[in-house]
C-alpha cells in the first residue's frame, strides 16, 4: 500500500475516534455530525518528521486543507531550503547560486503556531492562491489531509465551517458572547440588548409642533397625548429643538410663565440626534453625557422619525448608565461618590454578563471615572477655596488613552496658566496644596494612589503650559532609558477638565515634533520590542516571570504590545487620538494599515481586554486579590484558541513595527 492508502485506511477505521476528536475543538464542536463526517470522507493521516515543509509558497496554489491531529506545525516568513517532505514526497530545491545558499543558512523567523484541532490553510483556499508562509511540522506531527473539492463541498454546505473559515476568530468570538449572553437571559432576564438598533426602541411618529407654537398648546397637547417630549421642527420636519417636562419646571421655576409666548423662546434649540442604524449603547452614552433624557432619531435627510426616552432604553438590574452620570455630576459628598462607585461596578458586571464589547466596557467606565474626578474637583475648589489661577487636570496612561477597568490607579497632573503678575514658582505653589487634596479625595474614592508618584501633587507634574511643552521637547530629543519610559506614560494624554483646547493645542506640537524625529520613534520601538506576546513556537504559552507560577499577564504580555506598537506608529504619524482602537482606526484612514489588518488587531485586543475584565470580575466575586495574571489551564479550548489567535496577531503588529523602524 502506498502512504497515501495507508492514510486513508487509518482515517475509515477509526472514523468515530476522529469525529469525537473533532468535536472537541471549534468550529467542529458547533457543525452538525453530518458536516464533519463529510469532511472525513476523503480524508488521509499523514505523518510529518520534526522539520518536514507541509506546504510553501514554492508549491504553488494549494490543494489540500489540514487539520492537525497531533504535534505541532510552526509557520515560518521565509522557506528553509533543505530536506523537505511535502505532501509525502521528498523534495529538495536546488540551489542555483552561492547567494542563495547563503540566504539558505539563515535560521527561520517563525510566525505563528497551529496546535491540535486547529487547520489550516484556509486563507489561500478560500483564496485559490499559494500560501505565503513555510508550514512546517515541529516535532513528530499527524495531520488530516482533505482534499480541495472536498473542502468546497463541506463549505458550501455548512453554514458554520463557512462563517469560520470566512471570519476566523471573529466567529469563535461570536460564539463566546453568544453563550455569556444566553446565560445572562437564563440569569437576569431577557432584556435590550445593547447593540439593539433605537429604531426598534423609539416611539415612531412622535408629537411635533412648529416654532410659532404657544406655550401653553404645547403644554396641552403633550398632557392630552401623555407624553414627556415635544420635537419641535421646520418645514422639512427637520428637528429644530425639543421641550420636555423638565423645561416645563424650568419655564415655572424661573418665571418664565408668559404662555402665549411661542414654544421656540423656551425651548432647548438643536436637540442632539442619532440615526436610526445606531445602538442603544451609542444613545445611552450620548445622554449620560450630556445628561439629557431625549435623543431625536432621524434617516439619512436628517428628517425626524422617531424620539428615544431614557425609558425606551435598557435599565441593567435597575442600575441605569445614564441615572449614574446624573448622580455623580450632583453628588453633594465624596461618601456620596464612594457609593455610587458600588452601582458602577454592579453596572458593568451586569454589562460583562450580557456579552458587552470590552470598547463599550471602556466606554462606559471611562465616562464615569472622568464625571467623578470631574466632580471630586468641583467639590474640594468648592471647600477648598478657588487659587484664583486657571488650570487643566490632565489624565495620562490608561486613564489618558481611556481604557481602564475598574480598579485604577491614579495617573494625573495639572497644566496651569500663570498670571501676568506671579512668577511659574508662586502659581505652582498656590496649586499643589489644592493637588494634594484632590488626589488625597480621589484615593478615597476608589482612584488609589500611584506608586510612581505620576500626580499633580507631585511638584514636577504641575506645570504651566510652556514648562509642559520645554518638558516634553527635553524627552522627546534626549533618548535616555528614564525618557523612553515616560514616553509610555505621558504620550498617553488628555485633559479632562478646565481649558481643554489649551492642552490639547499644546500636545499637537508636542506630536508634530515627535513626527519629525524618527530617531526617537525608532528608539521606543526598539523599546516596545521588550514586551513580547506570550507564544512559544513549542510549547503553547510563555508563562511571565515571578508571581503565580505557571501565569501569563494579560496586561504586560497580551494588551501592551498593541498599546505600544499603535503608539509609536500613530504619533509617527501625527495621529494624536490616545485610544489605541482609535489610533488603529486612525491609521487606516491615513493608508499605514490595512483595514482586515486593522480588525484582527482590534479583534483580538478587545478579547485579551475582556478577558481581563471578566477575570476581575471573577476574582472580585470571590473575594480574592485582583490581578492580570490568568491561568491558560484553566481556560476552557475555545477561549484558549481564542487567546493564542490574540498573541498571534500581537505578533504580526509588532512584527509590523520591526519593517517600519528596520529593528
Amino acid at each position: 500500500m502506498t502512504h497515501e492508502e495507508t492514510g486513508k485506511s487509518a482515517v475509515q477505521q477509526n472514523i468515530r475516534a476522529l469525529m469525537a476528536f473533532l468535536t472537541q475543538y471549534p468550529p467542529f464542536s458547533q457543525m452538525e455530525s453530518g458536516h464533519t463526517a463529510l469532511l472525513l470522507e476523503r480524508a488521509v493521516l499523514s505523518f510529518y518528521a520534526d522539520g518536514d515543509i507541509i506546504l510553501s509558497p514554492d508549491l504553488g496554489i494549494v490543494d489540500h486543507f489540514y487539520i492537525v491531529k497531533q504535534g505541532h506545525i510552526r509557520g515560518e516568513r521565509k522557506s528553509i531550503k533543505n530536506r523537505a517532505l511535502i505532501n509525502g514526497t521528498t523534495f529538495s530545491p536546488s540551489v542555483s547560486n552561492a547567494g542563495s545558499d547563503a540566504e539558505s543558512t539563515k535560521p527561520p523567523s517563525a510566525t505563528f503556531e497551529i496546535s491540535p484541532g486547529e487547520c489550516f490553510p484556509i486563507a489561500a483556499l478560500v483564496g485559490e492562491r499559494a500560501t505565503r508562509t513555510v508550514h512546517r511540522a515541529s516535532g513528530d506531527t499527524f495531520c488530516l489531509k482533505i482534499p480541495r473539492d472536498h473542502f468546497v463541498n463541506v463549505f458550501t454546505q455548512s453554514n458554520i465551517f463557512r462563517d469560520f473559515c470566512l471570519r476566523g476568530v471573529s466567529s469563535l468570538l461570536d460564539q463566546v458572547n453568544r453563550k455569556i449572553q444566553s446565560k445572562a437571559v437564563e440569569a437576569l432576564g431577557n432584556q435590550h440588548s445593547l447593540d439593539q438598533a433605537i429604531a426598534e426602541l423609539a416611539v415612531r411618529n412622535p408629537i411635533v409642533c412648529t416654532p410659532d407654537l404657544p406655550l401653553q398648546k404645547a403644554i396641552s397637547v403633550m398632557h392630552n397625548k401623555n407624553v414627556g417630549s415635544i420635537i419641535i421642527t421646520d418645514d422639512s420636519r427637520q428637528p429644530r429643538g425639543i421641550f420636555t417636562l423638565r423645561d416645563v419646571r424650568r419655564v415655572i421655576a424661573e418665571g418664565l410663565c408668559n404662555f402665549d409666548a411661542p414654544i421656540s423662546n423656551v425651548m432647548t434649540p438643536s436637540p442632539m440626534s442619532l440615526p436610526s442604524s445606531a445602538s442603544a449603547f451609542e444613545a445611552a452614552l450620548l445622554m449620560a453625557k450630556h445628561h439629557f433624557a431625549h435623543v431625536c432619531v432621524v434617516d439619512d435627510d436628517n428628517r425626524l422619525t422617531g424620539v428615544v426616552s431614557e425609558r425606551d432604553l435598557f435599565s441593567l438590574q435597575r442600575v441605569d448608565l445614564v441615572h449614574l452620570a446624573r448622580a455623580i455630576a450632583s453628588a453633594p459628598s465624596i461618601v456620596t461618590l464612594l457609593s455610587i462607585r458600588e452601582d458602577i461596578t454592579k453596572l458593568i458586571d451586569t454589562m460583562i454578563a450580557y456579552g458587552a464589547a470590552s470598547q463599550q466596557l471602556n466606554h462606559i467606565i471611562t465616562l464615569l471615572n472622568d464625571y467623578t474626578v470631574v466632580r471630586v474637583i468641583e467639590l474640594t475648589l468648592k471647600s477648598f477655596g478657588d487659587p484664583g489661577i486657571p488650570f487643566t487636570w490632565l489624565v495620562f496612561g490608561s486613564e489618558g488613552r481611556k481604557e481602564q477597568t475598574l480598579v485604577t490607579d491614579q495617573d494625573n497632573g495639572i497644566l496651569f496658566q500663570t498670571p501676568p503678575d506671579m512668577t511659574d514658582e508662586d502659581a505652582r505653589a498656590l496649586l499643589l496644596p489644592l493637588a494634594k487634596e484632590i488626589n488625597t479625595r480621589l484615593d478615597e474614592c476608589g482612584f488609589t494612589w500611584c506608586k510612581g508618584n505620576i500626580m499633580a501633587s507631585n511638584p514636577d507634574l504641575c506645570r504651566s503650559a510652556n514648562e509642559w511643552e520645554e518638558w516634553y521637547y527635553r524627552f522627546i530629543n534626549t533618548n535616555t532609558p528614564e525618557n523612553l519610559l515616560n514616553s509610555s506614560i505621558f504620550l498617553d494624554m488628555r485633559p479632562i477638565w478646565g481649558d481643554e483646547k489649551l492642552a490639547t493645542a499644546m500636545f499637537k506640537r508636542v506630536v508634530a515634533t515627535i513626527q519629525k524625529n524618527t530617531l526617537f520613534q525608532k528608539m521606543m520601538a526598539a523599546c516596545a520590542m521588550h514586551h513580547r506576546p506570550p507564544l512559544n513556537m513549542f510549547k503553547g504559552f510563555v508563562y511571565a516571570k515571578g508571581g503565580e507560577k505557571h501565569t501569563i499577564d494579560l496586561k504586560t504580555q497580551g494588551l501592551t504590545p498593541f498599546v505600544d506598537a499603535a503608539r509609536i506608529l500613530a504619533l509617527g504619524n501625527g495621529i494624536i487620538e490616545p485610544n489605541t482602537i482609535d489610533r488603529i482606526q486612525a491609521l487606516v484612514k491615513c493608508g499605514v494599515m490595512d483595514s482586515k489588518d486593522a480588525n484582527a488587531w482590534v479583534e483580538s485586543y478587545g478579547l485579551i481586554q475582556l478577558l481581563r475584565m471578566r477575570n476581575h470580575q471573577e476574582l472580585s466575586r470571590t473575594g480574592k486579590e485582583l490581578t492580570n495574571r490568568i491561568s491558560p489551564a484553566q481556560l476552557n479550548q475555545l477561549d484558549q484558541r481564542i487567546l493564542r489567535e490574540s498573541f498571534r496577531q500581537a505578533k504580526r503588529l509588532q512584527h509590523k513595527l520591526e519593517i517600519t523602524y528596520t529593528l
